[in-house]
């Protein structure tokens, strides 16, 4: 590998089982601010949708949107991930949870 040093990550994973604000922890505290989306994985079930968007309520821009069925989803986000400036939302449909993958 490039440069023969050690790789370290900041990648952090937490689940959701309901629609709402996606919290990050910094330092010990609730960040709802910046983040990058790297991973997303879903429960399965018939007609679920899980849609991302950027803020802190339903009403932000859309900036992920999958559905799916009984296979569930499972997503890792290629590059540097989604970046969300303003906080990440979850609405979920028929879908009882949600493990998002994250650095920030």
């Amino acid at each position: 590998m490039a440069g023969g040093g050690s790789f370290i990550s900041d990648q952090k994973f937490t689940t959701l089982t309901a629609d709402g604000r996606f919290k990050t922890i910094t330092g010990g505290s609730v960040n709802l601010g910046p983040c990058r989306v790297t991973y997303i994985q879903a429960h399965g079930g018939t007609n679920c949708l899980v849609k991302l968007h950027d803020g802190t309520d339903g009403t932000g821009s859309l900036e992920f949107q999958a559905k799916f069925s009984d296979e569930g989803l499972d997503i890792m986000i290629p590059g540097s991930g989604i970046r969300f400036k303003n906080g990440v939302y979850l609405d979920l449909t028929t879908t009882d949870s949600v493990t998002i993958g994250y650095t920030g």
